[in-house]
């Protein structure tokens, strides 16, 4: 009909518009992905050597174990996956990394305390176990600190030169 839009020309130009818009968070997020991937297993396999070989406790070795993987993260974001984004100052960076990858560590023991000690005391051969343990660290835990960590990685650690670090307040002038 004459006057309807062709889906075959209007897909091109939304994808296009899209990949222009998000393109960048999705190269971002890919890289991030790939580093937390390499850290997760060097956290994964180090607790797990802790616990078992070591007899290392479960929320000491989990500490242990993402600190290490942290560092791995953090050379790993600041070169690779926001080299775009490095500011001036790698010290500050560097603080409000482990700043918040504190917080992350903090969301990862929680689930596993939680398990363990929690729902473990309620129903011990169930969550007091490794694989328990696994699945509350790693699954759980590792989820939610990640998004975290994306988050507070971007809007405050690696922040592009000229963005401001909290958002700023515009008022309507003409409102009064």
């Amino acid at each position: 009909m004459i006057g309807e839009p062709n889906p075959r020309q209007t897909r091109p130009g939304l994808l296009r518009s899209l990949i222009d818009r998000f393109g960048h968070l999705v190269r971002e997020m890919s890289k991030f992905a790939t580093v937390g991937g390499v850290a997760f297993l060097l956290d994964f396999a180090l607790f797990n050597v802790l616990t078992a070989a070591q007899g290392v406790e479960q929320v000491t070795a989990k500490t242990i174990s993402t600190v290490v993987a942290a560092t791995l993260a953090f050379l790993g974001n600041r070169f690779w996956t926001w080299r775009h984004r490095r500011g001036p100052n790698p010290a500050r960076e560097y603080a409000l990394f482990f700043l918040f990858n504190g917080v992350g560590l903090g969301i990862t023991v929680a689930c596993l305390a939680i398990s363990r000690y929690g729902l473990g005391q309620v129903w011990p051969q169930v969550f007091q176990t490794p694989l328990a343990d696994n699945i509350a660290s790693y699954i759980v835990g590792t989820g939610l600190a990640t998004l975290f960590r994306f988050w507070s990685y971007r809007r405050f650690v690696f922040v592009e030169a000229g963005t401001p670090s909290a958002p700023e307040v515009k008022t309507d002038r003409r409102a009064a």
